[in-house]
């Protein structure tokens, strides 16, 4: 059981509930419920931020790591006593702050410094002399800013998507970078430390643009919701409803009688803000609510002499008043062969009806008038067609000739009368079946007769022969050494499983963090200086294009940030060994990084150099 070190009554959202602050969590519990709704282990505590003295409200503020928002608590206690609990807690997370960032400090943190080209590998292709220029290192307690020359006057702009002006370029790709944290921490890491450019970091990755940008240009369609205005409770006991000129869109697409009530009773009759409160307590707006209504809210409403003329019948007849003059096509007509078939069964139910309930009709019509109109207007918006006009692809002839049912998809468009087999010695090929043809009719023919008796005579005392063939079954014994030995190893595999779930991740959050930064950054070195040996194929050579010279000091450049993949890692095995963590957790986890990188750097040592 954790130990409880302080607690104090305190809201959160405008929510009532009890603040605690234990052992290893500083967590929230809202009235009435037993499992915390907020838990913040002490690792996550970044900054702390309190009301100003003789503020109305006592507030206290827990920013944590990676989110700046962080929690709002408000101590509902009376003021001096409120004022104590802020301060007891302010002074016990002030000293949990102070040791998460000492802890953070502590931690050494791998840096990548700048590229000697005179002690790195060799470049494959002939450097410039700027290249060559020794680059003095700079302390590792500040990242390198510093960017090669030949690099910095010789590489390509930022990539621009085409059709696309810069502002709204930069604009899609923070757009990009804020949709995907990861992403954005690694361009924080490598492009705003100048270990990469802006165009290195967003080449290969247009793909993320364009769809960002075919996200923007896609238009929305008319919402499928039925126009249902919600009225809201303010206080007082009144009833509002807001009306937003979009609201007002929609209910004159939606009912057009409104629309209609509105334009012969506005200005002259009504101003628009009587038109609007007249019509929501009318019963012209409660026959348009898309619910079931009761005889009982008829009563509740009011009679207004210029809405109630406007009022049309239910529709709850058998049939729907608004008739479908649509003929169907005959191809998905199912009563176009009905009169081919005859009626076997039982007799039609004439009085079958949609809906149980008489009052459940006109609003399942109307959901159904909304949908076609929904339909309707996407067809209108695809084809560019005015209001009210169908596409002729939705009007398909109804001719009863064969023409209806011939489908173009089922044609092969590549259709041929094959290839003409070409044979040598054409003759000798039919002589040779001919021959193969006498020798089977002069084989002798088997008589049936004399076949069925002797397989009667082969059935004769088969029961005998099938006992004395057979292994009595008390002496046969099966061998249980297979099943127990795959028995044992499935309750061995879910043992396994159920011990790597239930362990406790001891791995520090700050350590973790650096491993994670450690790996993206060599993921994306790796991947420039794969793009820069293997450009992509079919990439179209443009003045913008980098040169092959360009990319073997671009590849030379990644080379030598992968070279220190190596000691970044050690680094950690050392931070891990020191915290107590096995090491061998931290060396399996990077593993693969480091393999990779060793890869590159053999495969950039054995490159032979291009000739200049």
């Amino acid at each position: 059981m954790p130990t409880t070190v302080c607690t104090a009554k305190a809201s959160c959202k405008k929510l009532p509930g009890l603040l605690e602050l234990t052992d290893t969590h500083l967590q929230w519990t809202q009235d009435g419920k037993k499992a915390p709704s907020i838990r913040v282990p002490y690792a996550e505590a970044a900054s702390l931020f309190c009301s100003k003295e003789g503020a109305a409200q006592v507030r206290l503020k827990v920013s944590l790591v990676g989110d700046d928002t962080g929690h709002n608590f408000t101590f509902t206690s009376p003021q001096p006593v409120a004022i104590s609990e802020r301060e007891k807690f302010k002074q016990e997370l002030t000293s949990i702050i102070s040791r998460n960032r000492s802890a953070s400090d502590n931690l050494p943190r791998p840096n990548v410094p700048p590229i000697n080209t005179s002690n790195s590998l060799p470049v494959s292709a002939a450097p410039t002399p700027a290249a060559l220029t020794p680059k003095p290192a700079v302390t590792p307690s500040r990242p390198s800013v510093s960017r090669a020359a030949s690099v910095a006057s010789e590489r390509r702009g930022t990539p621009v998507i085409a059709g696309n002006d810069p502002a709204s370029e930069f604009r899609l790709r923070k757009k990009v970078l804020m949709s995907n944290p990861e992403l954005g921490a690694l361009h924080r890491d490598l492009v705003m430390t100048g270990q990469i450019t802006e165009a290195e970091f967003w080449d290969g990755r247009e793909h993320l643009i364009l769809a960002e940008a075919a996200t923007e240009a896609q238009k929305k369609g008319k919402p499928g919701q039925l126009v249902d205005p919600r009225p809201e409770a303010v206080e007082g006991g009144e009833i509002k409803i807001r009306i937003t000129p979009q609201l007002v869109h929609d209910i004159f697409d939606e009912y057009p009688i409104v629309a209609k009530a509105y334009s012969e009773n506005v200005p002259n009759k009504l101003s628009e803000e009587q038109f609007w409160k007249r019509y929501f307590q009318s019963k012209l707006f409660n026959a348009h609510r898309a619910s079931i209504r009761s005889s009982a809210s008829q009563h509740v409403v009011k009679d207004d002499p210029i809405f109630d003329k406007y009022l049309e019948r239910d529709d709850d007849e058998l049939e729907p008043r608004r008739q479908r003059n649509e003929q169907v096509d005959v191809f998905i007509d199912l009563a176009a062969t009905l009169e081919d078939h005859d009626e076997t069964g039982n007799e039609r139910d004439v009085t079958m009806r949609a809906g149980r309930q008489k009052a459940a009709l006109p609003l399942i019509r109307k959901f159904n008038e909304h949908s076609e109109r929904l339909l309707n207007s996407a067809l209108q918006v695809a084809f560019l067609l005015p209001v009210g006009q169908v596409p002729p692809a939705k009007r398909r002839r109804l001719d009863h000739g064969d023409d209806v049912f011939d489908i173009d998809d089922l044609h092969d468009s590549e259709a041929s009368s094959g290839i003409v087999l070409e044979m040598q010695d054409r003759q000798r090929y039919f002589e040779g079946r001919m021959s193969n043809a006498n020798e089977e009719a002069s084989e002798p023919k088997l008589d049936p007769a004399f076949v069925t008796r002797e397989a009667r005579a082969s059935l004769q005392n088969w029961e005998v022969r099938l006992s004395q063939a057979c292994i009595p079954f008390s002496l046969l014994k099966i061998e249980r050494k297979a099943g127990d030995a795959a028995l044992i190893s499935m309750t061995q595999n879910v043992a396994n499983r159920l011990d790597v779930r239930s362990r406790k991740n001891e791995i520090p959050d700050g350590l973790f963090r650096q491993m994670t930064t450690c790996q993206t950054a060599a993921n994306e070195f790796l991947r420039q200086f794969w793009l820069a040996t293997y450009p992509p194929l079919g990439e179209v050579e443009t003045a913008a294009s980098p040169t092959p010279a360009q990319r073997a000091v671009k590849a030379a450049k990644m080379i030598g940030y992968i070279s220190k993949t190596h000691e970044k890692v050690l680094a950690l095995v050392q931070t891990a060994a020191q915290h107590g963590i096995d090491p061998t957790r931290v060396e399996s986890a990077l593993k693969p990084v480091v393999q990779a990188s060793e890869r590159a750097l053999a495969f950039y040592r054995n490159k032979k150099p291009s000739k200049a």
